[in-house]
């Protein structure tokens, strides 16, 4: 369970000194910092669980969600996730493992973004079309739809069958969102193409 540092003193509230108490389950691994006030007292718990009480608003996204989807082949161990209007990149690390942020333009960001209940924790994850589309969005330009193919399929290897089974009004929707030509070529060729190769 995700706990903040005033919820902890509170639970210890009976204690002669709280702070020395939080302090010694610190050290006993009881309590498993997360950022600053802010802990995990479940060692053995994902890092999927704690991506969004680490730095936020966020949802997991790019390549984790990815990952996540099957859209790409790799395991992901970086918990990737989506902020708006932080302006930079933040990342840090943990016991759990690593956690970066990064900005999705603040007009897309409220959309294709799920709630995942597990385990008795709650946490926000892109869909596999937003995912997608917020990953291209921070891949440098491409100049027409042959180059968006060969990044989807060569670069980031896409795996074609999931690829196709992706919801396109959903793209269609949000992709002239973020008004970056990496999006428009991706809402281009999906309406262009049925197939692959066929640029």
């Amino acid at each position: 369970m995700i706990l903040s540092t005033n919820v902890i003193l509170d639970q210890l509230k009976s204690y002669a000194n709280p702070y020395g108490k939080m302090g010694r389950l610190v050290k006993e691994g009881k309590l498993i910092p997360l950022t600053k006030g802010l802990y995990e007292n479940n060692a053995n718990v994902s890092g999927i669980y704690l991506a969004n009480a680490i730095y936020g608003p966020s949802y997991i996204s790019f390549n984790y969600a990815l990952s996540y989807y099957g859209l790409i082949p790799e395991a992901v161990y970086e918990f990737t996730s989506a902020t708006t209007e932080k302006k930079k990149k933040k990342s840090f690390n943990n016991r759990f493992g690593t956690f970066s942020y990064r900005d999705v333009p603040v007009d897309v960001y409220q959309y294709g973004v799920n709630i995942i209940e597990e385990g008795g924790y709650s946490f926000m994850m892109a869909s596999k079309e937003k995912a997608l589309c917020d990953k291209l969005y921070e891949l440098p330009p491409v100049k027409n739809l042959k180059e968006l193919e060969e990044l989807l399929f060569n670069d980031m290897r896409i795996d074609e069958t999931e690829f196709d089974s992706l919801n396109r009004e959903d793209i269609y929707f949000i992709a002239p969102k973020y008004r970056v030509n990496n999006l428009k070529y991706l809402e281009k060729y999906l309406r262009r193409n049925c197939n692959y190769g066929l640029v």
